[in-house]
């Protein structure tokens, strides 16, 4: 006989009303983005090539016989269409991640992507804070920390370390940081022994929950070894031009300053995928076709990838991605 849980589980894990709510938001985006007059794109979520990120781990798929990749964003392929001269764009799309599970996390997700031709990352902080505005004012006032604040909080990451663990994290030897990790973690925590792992530990135990408690805050100006496909500072070659936006201690978006440069391009894919070898991860191929789209040119542009089922799970005071997503895993 049939256990209760497979009984119900060709049930939807969210309810009509939070269905509705992802519809109201779908809309939403839509009409936000129609008015800055970017254009709706659709790209595929298979492809021969994968950007190769050290932390990101695509889903493998094939076709007759021919190994493909479930994309972790659309990145890819729309920087192709801007290479190809199509003007700012946006997207509502599936992403794909293994090995990722949990509250704020699932392996297929919802994306909303964008790229601003000719706009600066910081014009592109305040076009989120812009989006994120306009949604919650179709909520009813839920999500009161966005609709009463002045402005969103703007604070660098490592002003974020120095507040909250009291280190400067960008002039610290991996040494320090090591030591502060095991003096601030469990007991018998494993420690990493490269130094962006021992960053990341840090950020996501005392950093990450703190982070847009009073009202929603954008972190910035991440180290240089964390950019990513984000141009290099300028003024500060110690860090990159990218941003993430907390709500709640949720991390709600990722943006950038968009890499134009086709060799720096390649020589970072090197280097993810070096950090790959050094965790025991496979290696990947890289996007060969972006390569070609930046060898011909890719404007000038800053874009954003804003995770959809969190911005909705925070506007709606729910709990976990389960809670605003019809099929979860579990269920799917």
């Amino acid at each position: 006989m049939a256990t209760l849980s497979e009984e119900l589980s060709w049930r939807p894990a969210c309810t009509p009303e939070m269905l509705q709510c992802r519809a109201t938001l779908f809309r939403t985006v839509r009409e936000f983005f129609g008015q800055q007059k970017y254009l709706e794109v659709d790209t595929p979520v298979l492809s021969r090539d994968v950007v190769a990120d050290a932390h990101l781990h695509p889903i493998h798929a094939c076709s007759d016989g021919t190994p493909l990749f479930l994309q972790t964003s659309p990145e890819a392929f729309m920087k192709r269409l801007l290479a190809a001269g199509c003007g700012s764009l946006f997207q509502i799309a599936h992403a794909f991640r293994a090995d990722e599970q949990g509250r704020l996390h699932t392996p297929e997700f919802t994306l909303v992507e964008w790229y601003g031709v000719d706009t600066y990352w910081m014009n592109q902080m305040e076009v989120t804070e812009q989006l994120v505005r306009f949604s919650a004012g179709q909520f009813n006032g839920q999500f009161t920390s966005a609709l009463t604040a002045d402005a969103f909080a703007r604070t660098t990451w490592q002003a974020a370390f120095r507040r909250h663990l009291d280190v400067d994290a960008l002039s610290a030897t991996t040494e320090e940081l090591r030591r502060l990790a095991e003096a601030t973690t469990a007991p018998g925590s494993s420690i990493p022994r490269q130094r962006d792992d021992v960053l990341n530990l840090l950020m996501a135990e005392h950093v990450e929950p703190q982070l847009g408690t009073d009202c929603p805050e954008f972190l910035t100006d991440y180290p240089a070894s964390q950019a990513a496909l984000a141009q290099i500072s300028s003024d500060d070659p110690r860090v990159s031009l990218r941003f993430e936006l907390y709500i709640n201690g949720v991390e709600i978006c990722n943006g950038y300053q968009e890499l134009t440069n086709p060799d720096e391009l390649r020589d970072r894919e090197q280097a993810e995928n070096q950090r790959r070898r050094e965790h025991g991860h496979e290696q990947l191929p890289g996007a060969r076709r972006l390569h070609k789209a930046m060898e011909h040119g890719l404007p000038d542009c800053s874009g954003v990838a804003l995770g959809f089922d969190r911005l909705l799970m925070v506007l709606c005071g729910a709990d976990s991605l389960a809670q605003v997503i019809p099929f979860p895993l579990d269920r799917a």
